[in-house]
């Protein structure tokens, strides 16, 4: 029980720090929370997996904490209804870009293919990201690595670039802007949209669950090919 209450206790620290700086986005509990851990971790001398071992109950719930994402989702089925088809096309368009993308870019620059599998999959929210990548035949440690980076990137650049788009203003914004954080950033643009625009959280974890699913999809297509 000794990691898990140290990871709670870096969890409720990180998360008063968030509120203090005024939720600046680079004071994010999973930056500042993760630091806090590794650092526990590092002057303890143990392990990965010893932590791993220890912390199973708190990675069980956060099962639960996903499926709870359906309770939005059916509180705005009915304008989920009516827009379904440009969120399926931006669902289709930031999954292939995502995943292509990076396998071009790997191919470019010489990547070894196990590694460009493990990154191909950053977008999804991380327990699909490993699972995809390990099945694909990437390295699902290298792909939870990928998936937080992505996630703190994603969230930190997606605002500005909106905002300079100007997509973002009035609930038409919203919306977008929601759905766009949930595809890009997951799990962590989903939390940024629950501070920012609490009422449009529905577009964000249907992107983020729609995404995981497309992205391991299309991962096991590619892979057959690669």
């Amino acid at each position: 029980m000794l990691w898990s209450v140290i990871t709670l206790a870096a969890y409720l620290a990180a998360l008063w720090l968030y509120r203090r700086s005024g939720h600046h986005l680079l004071c994010l509990p999973v930056l500042t929370g993760t630091a806090l851990v590794l650092a526990a971790l590092a002057l303890a001398g143990s392990g990965y997996p010893v932590y791993a071992e220890a912390t199973r109950v708190l990675r069980w719930l956060t099962g639960p904490a996903i499926i709870a994402l359906a309770v939005p989702l059916y509180r705005q089925a009915a304008l989920l209804r009516r827009l379904a088809a440009p969120l399926l096309v931006a669902l289709a368009a930031g999954c292939l870009v995502s995943v292509l993308g990076t396998l071009l870019l790997c191919g470019l620059m010489g990547t070894p293919m196990a590694f460009a599998l493990s990154l191909a999959p950053k977008a999804a929210t991380m327990p699909m990201a490993m699972l995809a990548a390990e099945r694909a035949g990437g390295v699902p440690a290298v792909a939870a690595m990928a998936v937080v980076a992505t996630g703190v990137l994603g969230t930190w650049l997606a605002g500005p670039l909106l905002r300079w788009l100007r997509v973002d203003e009035g609930p038409q914004g919203e919306v977008v802007s929601s759905f766009t954080l949930g595809l890009v950033a997951h799990a962590i643009g989903v939390a940024r949209v629950l501070q920012t625009h609490p009422g449009s959280v529905a577009f964000a974890a249907l992107a983020m669950g729609l995404n995981g699913i497309a992205t391991a999809l299309v991962l096991a297509l590619l892979s057959r090919w690669l």
